[in-house]
C-alpha cells in the first residue's frame, strides 16, 4: 500500500472511528499511526536512521522526515542519525552541538509484512491508551459501590462487566455460597484498582465491612449528609454483622434512623447481603459502655479494662454466657472486631472464684512474710493492700484506718515489711552476681536487685547487653500474627515496667556508654514536642 496513492483522508477517518469505538482521544490513534509508519520506514531505509512521520491533522497527508543530531566529535557513534559540527556545515550555516537537521525523504510503500507490523503497533498503542483511560476512570472509584453485569466465571472468580472495563469478584470475596449466571446484575464494593501490564485490574468485594457501610450510606440519608456517622463495622459475611453508629444531632436517634420505618432501611441492606443479620449499636467514646452495647443481646454484669494490654474482661450472669459468646464464638468475635479489644468472657461464679483465689494468695503472702495471723492478714487484703511494697512505704495514716491498728502496730508492720524486702533484695543480688551480673548493671539507676537477677537469667549481664535490648523485650507487648494478637513476654514485665519506662532506661544506658549524644537526644525530643505543638495548633485552627 502506497501512502501517496491511498486516500489520505482515510487515515483520519480510521483514527476517528477507532477512537470513538474505544472511547479514547483520536490524537492518540494518529500518534500510533505515525509511530507505525516510522517503523515501516526504518525497515526500508535502515534501522539506524532516525525516521519520523508527521500526519497532517486536517488533510491526512503523511510527511516522512530523516533527523540527524549534531554531537561532539568524540561522541559520534551512529553516522546515520548523528553528525559532527564539521559535517553539519555543509547543511547548516552556523551549526552547534545539539542542533537538529531535518530533511524530507520519499514516502515508503508498505509491503504485506510491514503493513501487518504497522497494524500491530497501532493496536498495541490503542490498547495502552484504553488501559490508561480505564485506570484514570476507575482509580477514583475505589471505596465506592459499583453496579455491573456478570460476564463469565473463571475458577470460581466472577468476571463483571462494569461498562468501560472488566472487574474481578474473587471467590473469597463472595458471600457464602453465592452463585451467579451470565447476565445477572451484581452490586459490589470496589476494593482496589491497580495498574498492571495487562491493564487496570479492578478488584471487587461483597464481604468487606466497607461494603455494608456504603450500603447504609445509600439507604440512610442522615449518614450520607454526615448527621450520623458509622464508626465501626464487623462482619461474619452472610451470617451476622455489627455496626456502631453515632449521631451528631441530639434530636436524631442513630439506631432508629438506620432501622427505618418498620425496618425498611435495614431490611434493604439485609436483602442485598443475602439475609445477613445486622445488630445496629450506638457508639460510645467510653470503651466499657460501647462494649456492653456491642455484646447485645447478652447482658453484662461488669467490665474490667486492661488498657496497656488492650484486653478486656467481661463478667456476665451464668445463664447469659452462651448468649454472650454466641454460636461458635460469633458474638464475642464480632464485638472484639468492633471495639479493637481482646475480650475474655467469664461468668459471675468464675469471677468470684478467681477473686477468692487472689484474696487467699495475698492473705498467705502477708502471713508468711510479716508473721501475721490469718485474721490480721485478711484485714490488710480487705483494705486493698496487694503487696509488701504498699505496706512498707505507704503513709502511716493509711494503716491506722484499719480496725485495731494503732501507731505502734503500724510502725511494726512497716518495719517487718521493709526488713523482709531488704532480705529479698540481698538474696536476689547474690544470685545475680553468681549468674555473672557485672557491677555496671547492678549500679544502674532504676534496676532493683530482683530485676538484675531476672536480666542475668536471660543472659543480660552487662550494661552493654542492657543497652542493646529493645523496649518491648524488657516491657513485653502484643503483636499481630495472621490476624491474631500474640503476647510477647518481657524480661521485666513481672515488675510492671511500662514500655515508656523501658525505653527511657535503654536510652539512658546508651548515653552512659557514649553510643548516643545527649544533645542529639534533647534535640529530637524538642522536635517531637514541636511537631505535637504544630499538630495541636492545626487541630485548634
Amino acid at each position: 500500500m502506497a501512502i501517496t496513492s491511498a486516500n489520505q483522508l482515510e487515515l483520519l477517518q480510521t483514527a476517528e472511528a477507532v477512537a470513538r469505538e474505544k472511547m479514547i482521544d483520536p490524537a492518540l490513534v494518529v500518534e500510533a499511526m505515525e509511530d507505525s509508519l516510522a517503523r515501516a520506514a526504518k525497515s526500508r531505509y535502515g534501522s539506524e536512521m532516525d525516521i519520523r512521520v508527521s500526519i497532517d491533522r486536517k488533510t491526512g497527508k503523511a510527511t516522512f522526515t530523516r533527523v540527524r543530531t549534531v554531537v561532539p566529535e568524540d561522541e559520534l557513534e551512529n553516522y546515520q542519525a548523528e553528525m559532527t559540527v564539521e559535517d553539519a556545515k555543509q547543511y547548516m550555516d552556523d551549526p552547534s552541538v545539539g542542533d537538529v537537521y531535518e530533511e524530507e525523504v520519499p514516502p515508503v510503500e508498505l509491503g504485506r509484512i510491514a503493513a501487518q507490523s504497522a497494524k500491530q503497533v497501532i493496536l498495541q498503542r490503542v490498547r495502552e491508551a484504553e488501559r490508561d483511560r480505564q485506570y484514570e476512570e476507575f482509580k477514583d472509584r475505589a471505596g465506592t459501590i459499583i453496579n455491573g453485569i456478570v460476564k463469565r466465571e473463571e475458577y470460581g472468580n466472577i468476571i463483571v462487566d462494569v461498562g468501560a472495563g472488566e472487574a474481578v469478584l474473587r471467590r473469597n470475596e463472595k458471600i457464602g455460597r453465592e452463585s451467579y449466571r451470565n447476565g445477572d446484575r451484581i452490586r459490589a464494593y470496589v476494593k482496589d484498582v491497580r495498574r498492571e501490564t495487562r491493564g487496570p485490574q479492578i478488584f471487587l468485594s461483597r464481604t468487606a465491612p466497607e461494603f455494608m457501610a456504603e450500603l447504609f450510606k445509600m439507604e440512610v440519608p442522615e449518614i450520607y449528609d454526615g448527621i450520623i456517622e458509622i464508626k465501626a463495622v464487623a462482619r461474619d459475611p452472610g451470617s451476622r454483622a455489627k455496626i456502631g453508629v453515632i449521631s451528631y444531632d441530639s434530636s436524631i436517634d442513630p439506631v432508629g434512623a438506620c432501622v427505618g420505618m418498620r425496618g425498611s432501611r435495614v431490611q434493604a441492606v439485609v436483602n442485598e447481603l443475602q439475609g445477613e443479620k445486622i445488630d445496629i449499636i450506638p457508639w460510645n467514646e467510653d470503651q466499657a459502655t460501647f462494649l456492653v452495647n456491642a455484646l447485645q443481646p447478652a447482658e453484662v454484669a461488669k467490665v474490667v479494662i486492661d488498657e496497656d494490654a488492650q484486653r478486656i474482661e467481661v463478667v456476665v450472669p451464668d445463664e447469659q454466657l452462651s448468649l454472650a459468646i454466641g454460636r461458635r464464638g460469633q458474638n464475642v468475635r464480632l464485638a472484639s472486631q468492633l471495639t479493637g479489644l481482646d475480650i475474655d468472657i467469664m461468668t459471675e461464679e468464675e469471677e468470684s472464684q478467681r477473686r477468692q483465689k487472689e484474696f487467699e494468695e495475698r492473705t498467705q503472702l502477708f502471713m508468711d512474710s510479716l508473721d501475721l495471723d490469718e485474721f490480721f492478714a485478711q484485714l490488710l487484703v480487705s483494705e486493698g493492700f496487694t503487696n509488701l511494697d504498699e505496706v512498707a512505704y505507704v503513709e502511716l495514716d493509711e494503716l491506722l484506718v484499719i480496725d485495731g491498728v494503732d501507731e505502734e502496730t503500724a510502725q511494726e508492720l512497716q518495719t517487718r515489711a521493709r526488713e523482709y524486702l531488704e532480705a529479698q533484695a540481698r538474696a536476689a543480688l547474690e544470685r545475680a552476681q553468681e549468674l555473672g551480673a557485672e557491677q555496671s548493671l547492678i549500679d544502674f539507676e532504676g534496676l532493683t536487685p530482683q530485676m538484675v537477677e531476672a536480666l542475668a537469667k536471660d543472659g543480660v549481664k552487662t550494661l552493654e547487653d542492657f543497652a542493646t535490648c529493645a523496649d518491648w523485650e524488657l516491657a513485653g507487648g502484643w503483636t499481630s500474627v495472621d490476624g491474631q494478637r500474640v503476647k510477647d513476654d518481657g524480661i521485666l514485665e513481672p515488675f510492671d515496667v511500662s514500655l515508656e519506662e523501658a525505653q527511657n532506661m535503654v536510652m539512658t544506658a546508651r548515653v552512659m556508654l557514649g553510643w548516643v549524644d545527649p544533645e542529639d537526644l534533647v534535640a529530637s525530643e524538642s522536635e517531637d514536642e514541636g511537631d505535637d505543638g504544630e499538630s495541636a495548633e492545626e487541630e485548634t485552627a
